[in-house]
């Protein structure tokens, strides 16, 4: 595989989108969460002179499709970076009644105004929630907003990061407690499909194997899915009731470009 300043020219990268993005409960050395994003600049900066690679990172946890779209996106237009990631919709297809074609129609409205400002999009699939607790009852829907961001992709030149088909985040330990948000290991997987979805050439694989880890009995199966249910599952219900979002009063980690 072609090394990637052979193939594509980036020396400013901005990532958009929510708390997939933002990087929960991936802890980076500042006190400030990592995540794919993070790792995925530091991968493109790698090799370079200090701060010929620039970076901004806007996502903020909690966001819906179209607060990302007025919030964040026009600062593209602004920034103008070589590469944009668009990792958006996920919060809205989560929410009942909610219609992936809608969604994917507003999703391909702000891929356009992204393409008209930034070099090159990378945008994500969803997940496979198969083995998800509470989500796996959503899979159809979000197979369906899938098919709708691949064809979007198509339509206007876009890189894709098939996290669907991302075998290695099956594992339990790719996802942290909250079993909703990456572990730290989860968000190293992420980043290096990503860069592989660039073009990339990673010393690492993202669907290398896990080690051989112990089996949980039925029972202890059982008692793990009752904690999670009171430490994550309750509250995470009760945000949605009372119309919270985690990302209240939350700002961009990292909101102007900025050398690595």
């Amino acid at each position: 595989m072609p090394n990637l300043q052979e193939t594509l020219d980036l020396s400013s990268y901005v990532a958009l989108g929510d708390s997939f993005t933002e990087g929960l409960n991936d802890p980076g050395a500042d006190g400030r969460f990592a995540g794919w994003a993070d790792r995925l600049a530091g991968l493109l900066a790698d090799g370079r002179p200090p701060g010929a690679f620039r970076y901004a990172n806007l996502a903020v946890r909690g966001r819906l499709l179209d607060q990302i779209a007025a919030e964040q996106v026009p600062e593209v237009r602004r920034l103008r970076p070589d590469l944009v990631t668009f990792c958006a919709g996920g919060n809205d297809i989560l929410r009942p009644g909610a219609d992936p074609d809608e969604v994917a129609e507003r999703f391909e409205a702000a891929v356009v105004q992204l393409a008209e400002s930034a070099g090159t999009v990378l945008i994500c699939t969803g997940f496979d929630t198969r083995d998800v607790p509470l989500l796996k009852h959503l899979r159809g829907k979000i197979a369906t907003y899938n098919g709708h961001m691949r064809a979007v992709a198509d339509r206007h030149g876009c890189k894709v990061a098939d996290l669907w088909s991302l075998r290695a985040v099956q594992d339990r330990r790719a996802w942290s407690e909250d079993r909703l948000h990456l572990s730290p290991e989860g968000h190293q997987r992420v980043a290096l499909l990503a860069a592989r979805s660039l073009g990339l050439a990673t010393g690492q694989d993202p669907e290398a194997p896990w080690p051989d880890s112990p089996v949980l009995t039925p029972a202890d199966q059982r008692r793990e899915n009752i904690q999670w249910a009171r430490e994550y599952l309750i509250p995470w219900v009760g945000r949605r009731l009372r119309g919270e979002s985690s990302g209240d009063h939350v700002d961009p980690k990292r909101p102007d470009l900025m050398p690595l």
